[in-house]
């Protein structure tokens, strides 16, 4: 059980509409699946997202969740990142400015007593002090 789980990056195509939404849920539903997934979205390529793309990644955070997961978004195109605004699913994801600070972040986002679980070959370099205390209830 000391297996490191890595953290899968996942680029997402550059229009989230309601056909690009289904096949990409269809291609990622395995990753999500998994046991305690560690998923980052990569949103550097996303030109336009509509609702259809909001509805697609709260089933993701939701398939991840039932699997002792998480998901995590990077790198928002300014239109995706209204768009999330609008819906206000910004509040429900940890957003980073980066694909690397968002990989970084699942090992540096324990609590401190949590810290001796932190088995997943990644150095705990990563400080967990910045602004990600958005630990949902």
């Amino acid at each position: 059980m000391g297996t490191s789980r890595p953290v899968i990056v996942k680029r997402m195509p550059d229009r989230i509409n309601l056909q690009q939404s289904r096949e990409f849920l269809r291609e990622v539903q395995p990753l999500l699946r998994s046991d305690r997934p560690q998923v980052v979205f990569d949103f550097s390529a996303v030109h336009r997202m509509d609702a259809a793309g909001v509805d697609m990644l709260l089933e993701c955070m939701s398939d991840v969740m039932k699997h002792d997961g998480d998901l995590k978004l990077a790198a928002l195109s300014p239109q995706a990142g209204v768009v999330l605004e609008l819906t206000r699913a910004d509040r429900l994801f940890e957003v980073y400015d980066t694909v690397s600070d968002a990989v970084r972040s699942f090992s540096g986002f324990l609590p401190n007593a949590m810290r001796h679980y932190a088995e997943w070959g990644v150095p705990a370099a990563a400080s967990a002090g910045d602004s990600s205390s958005k630990l949902a209830a």
